[in-house]
């Protein structure tokens, strides 16, 4: 068993009201903090209260990038019981963006435990209301000071918690996206299945475009044929097509979803046809065009499910179920976001109980 040391505030913070939590902004009194070095390994684990942390100037992450973060959530019940959405599914997924960025490999058992014991300590800052949760955030940088290019020799693993609201401030209704044909995010061999913030730096410019446009998101193509659909910036995405859903096959540049494979897990055991194959932007507005295209949505783990009400490329605009949220959409949303509160029966496993 782990030895974690706990080092607890002086003084308790408490959790905002439901309507200031928004998202991001709000962190809990305490976080998880382990060290790495070459010859030594993982160590000195520990719990202590949630501050600053001094680092170097000509710290590796800084310089080179060497940086992978996850991002998962809790969640209280009307019962009261508090519990977590697949955390394993995360913490692997975790170690797989540490392989791609040469990050030591981590003992997923070993941060299963802190996360939990650090969630025990925590259990006052999980929100009650439909709709909140506690978003984790575990991330790891290369913490050691070097200006030459290689492969760090020590690193930083963290695991920060803040209570959230929705994660649109429009809430659960349709967004316009814009279909990027101008910039790349990511090709086959490269960062693009890996949690990294070199993945998102990439997609702030085509983002802020897309926002003075008035579009809600981007979505990439690939980046070889510039003509198939990869994934949105925030998440996957699903097409309802003459009653079958298909998306993207994670195909080395997208990033495996851990909501996209619930939805996938869902739409199968409901009987629905499910294809994860390569899509193009035409087939899309092909289908549309035929009357076929019955539905547009995202996935993910912030938004849970996002419906799409508008795509838009190259100058070409269609709309999608009238731009109002489809049936298909609402009931996922309505599905996933009631197991996570406890309002449905969780039939599949996915929740695991915070003990205290």
């Amino acid at each position: 068993m782990i030895e974690i040391a706990l080092t607890k505030v002086e003084k308790v913070g408490s959790l905002p009201i439901d309507n200031e939590l928004g998202f991001g902004r709000i962190f809990t009194d305490h976080m998880f903090v382990m060290n790495y070095l070459t010859g030594k390994g993982w160590h000195s684990p520990r719990i202590i209260p949630y501050a600053d942390f001094p680092a170097s100037p000509s710290m590796i992450a800084l310089h080179y990038g060497q940086a992978i973060f996850e991002g998962m959530k809790a969640f209280r019940s009307d019962d009261d019981r508090l519990r977590v959405f697949r955390p394993y599914e995360y913490l692997n997924r975790f170690n797989r963006s540490a392989r791609f960025l040469n990050i030591p490999q981590m003992d997923v058992e070993q941060i299963h435990t802190a996360l939990f014991k650090l969630l025990a300590l925590e259990k006052d800052w999980i929100p009650g209301k439909l709709g909140t949760s506690l978003y984790i955030r575990p991330f790891v940088v290369a913490d050691e000071s070097q200006l030459g290019v290689k492969v760090a020799d020590s690193y930083k693993l963290f695991i920060i918690l803040s209570p959230v609201g929705a994660y649109y401030k429009t809430g659960f209704n349709p967004i316009s996206i814009k279909v990027e044909d101008k910039y790349v995010r990511a090709t086959k061999g490269g960062l693009g299945e890996a949690k990294t913030p070199a993945n998102y730096a990439m997609s702030l410019a085509a983002q802020q475009e897309a926002y003075a446009e008035g579009f809600g998101q981007v979505l990439w193509l690939d980046a070889v044929h510039r003509k198939y659909i990869e994934e949105v910036g925030t998440m996957n995405i699903l097409f309802k097509i003459n009653g079958e859903i298909i998306t993207p096959a994670l195909n080395g540049s997208i990033l495996g979803g851990i909501t996209r494979k619930t939805v996938l897990e869902l739409c199968r055991s409901w009987g629905i046809k499910v294809s994860e194959r390569q899509i193009s932007i035409e087939e899309v507005f092909e289908a549309h065009a035929k009357g076929e295209l019955e539905e547009v949505f995202g996935s993910g783990t912030a938004a849970v499910i996002s419906p799409v009400g508008e795509l838009s490329w190259k100058g070409q605009k269609i709309v999608i179920s009238n731009n109002q949220t489809g049936e298909f959409a609402h009931k996922l949303f309505n599905y996933v976001t009631g197991v996570q509160s406890g309002k449905i029966a969780d039939q599949f496993n996915w929740m695991e109980e915070i003990k205290s």
